[in-house]
């Protein structure tokens, strides 16, 4: 058996080289053993990385939008050769399947893509003789040290969201990943590194609860993003805009899909199974709520029920796995304590995920638990009313569009929603009424392309912007207007050569 391996921060261009006070446990989901340690920050090692972060911004964000692009274009290249390396590192702390992993980092890709094109996404305005003789225009520039702030379910990705657009706008960047699972983040630093990136533009601290306090309450740091459930995004926001940040807070979800009778109800289950059992649950935009309108409740129940009977569980390693673990023990109890729970509350119990047949591959020591289905569900049961973050799916029965519609209206979260049907009306109705910030036609998981933005409305998000996208831009600089008048022309010499940038 191998000793755990030691997993550190990474400050101003390479591994932290002090002794942690505290470490913590990370495991390998698919055979519940400790494969990692992790420093756990205190405040003096955040202090240290913001340092580092404040001492870079100096020169990064002095540097030409053509440089800081040739950079990002690096880094693209460098992520994209070694996906299968970095799909590894998921797949062994989080535990989701490979093609799973291999998902979250293509998502990432795009806005890594997408920030590439920061030239443009910087351009300002410029308005001439806005008054005799003067000249008024508008630019943006960078904040300074940003904090991020991501959970253990996207260790690539959800980062990717963020310090991409960051970076390219010429702010530094401190990442505070999960503790879960947190070597994707230092493999995503090592690679900024050999694109050339300079030393202290990224930072990794590796921490808990003191580590994220102090970065809320830095007065360096300028801004924060912040991806998790909804309690903490609500404690994130409010901690760190009362010291005076900028902040985009992500929070939970309970996202509901709407199926009418006319849908096609293959396509519906398919849909159904894919985003409510995907990477085990543990998404933010799994679908965890069917709203079934009479009279087609019994028919998808049977045929969701007919396809996770076909479904393979076991380690994200093995070829031939659909679904992982759970990323700890802990976690998994926690989810299965929901099975007994909905049957105490009336829900019928209509497949037991712990009864769900393992791989030949899977250990008895991992965290498992199958896909389950929850059938006439009601709110105020609690498999209802909380995000599980596991594969739970809960069936609702209406007699009506409209009461399926007041009923995702009501939730308290509005992350993301989707309707399955074939009227055209209804679903421009659906998408015009539904109040949720992402929304699907026949598409169970409709996390937006990078050219857009991700995020909820109510208590699915606290701040004003949402991720990537123009919003990404956005959050990430400041505007400034100038106003100027020259009175005498300038002259800038001769020089017959072709103009180049540098």
């Amino acid at each position: 058996m191998t000793s755990p391996q030691h997993i550190t921060h990474w400050i101003a261009g390479r591994p932290w080289a002090g002794t942690a006070e505290r470490r913590g446990d990370v495991y390998d989901p698919a055979t519940g053993q400790v494969s990692g340690q992790v420093d756990l920050a205190a405040a003096d090692v955040v202090d240290q990385a913001v340092g580092a972060a404040l001492d870079a911004f100096g020169q990064w964000r002095h540097a030409s939008v053509a440089k800081r692009t040739s950079v990002l274009f690096a880094f693209r290249e460098l992520l994209n050769a070694h996906r299968e390396d970095l799909a590894a590192i998921i797949v062994s702390e989080h535990g989701k399947v490979h093609s799973d992993a291999l998902g979250e980092i293509a998502r990432g890709l795009e806005v890594v893509e997408y920030a590439c094109g920061i030239p443009h996404l910087l351009k300002g305005g410029f308005t001439e003789q806005a008054s005799t003789g003067i000249d008024v225009y508008s630019l943006r520039q960078p904040l300074g040290p940003v904090a991020v702030i991501s959970p253990f379910n996207f260790p690539a990705m959800v980062p990717m969201w963020f310090f991409p657009l960051a970076i390219a706008a010429g702010n530094t960047v401190v990442v505070k990943p999960s503790e879960k699972d947190p070597s994707a983040a230092n493999f995503l630093a090592a690679l900024w590194r050999e694109a050339g990136l300079p030393d202290g533009v990224f930072n990794v601290v590796h921490g808990d609860k003191p580590a994220v306090d102090r970065l809320l309450e830095h007065p360096d740091i300028k801004a924060v993003s912040f991806v998790g459930s909804t309690p903490i995004a609500r404690y994130v926001y409010e901690t760190a805009t009362r010291h005076g940040k900028r902040v985009q807070a992500l929070g939970g979800a309970k996202n509901h899909m709407l199926v009418l009778p006319d849908a096609d109800l293959d396509l519906a289950a398919d849909a159904a199974v894919n985003a409510g059992y995907g990477a085990a649950g543990e998404r933010c935009m799994a679908v965890s709520v069917l709203v079934a309108v009479d009279p087609v409740g019994d028919d998808l129940v049977e045929r969701i029920r007919q396809r996770i009977a076909g479904l393979t569980v076991g380690p994200g390693s093995a070829p031939d796995s659909q679904m992982g673990p759970l990323v700890t023990g802990v976690h998994r109890d926690k989810v299965s304590s929901y099975l007994d729970a909905g049957v105490a509350d009336g829900a019928e119990l209509a497949v037991d995920g712990r009864k769900h047949p393992l791989s030949d591959a899977a250990a008895d020591s991992g965290f498992w638990l199958g896909p389950t289905l929850f059938d006439r569900v009601r709110p105020g049961m609690s498999v209802y009313d909380d995000e599980i973050f596991g594969p739970v799916l809960s069936v609702v029965r209406v007699p009506t569009y409209d009461e399926g519609l007041a009923l995702i209206n009501a939730n308290p979260y509005g992350n993301g929603t989707a309707l399955f049907t074939n009227d055209g009306g209804a679903a421009r109705r659906f998408q015009h009424e539904v109040e949720v910030g992402m929304v699907g036609i026949n598409v169970p998981i409709p996390v937006p392309v990078a050219y857009y933005s991700f995020g909820g409305w109510k208590s699915s998000l606290f701040g004003d912007t949402h991720a990537y996208g123009e919003d990404g831009v956005r959050f990430f600089t400041r505007g400034k207007a100038v106003t100027q008048r020259w009175l005498d022309p300038s002259h800038g010499g001769i020089n017959l050569g072709f103009p180049t940038h540098s």
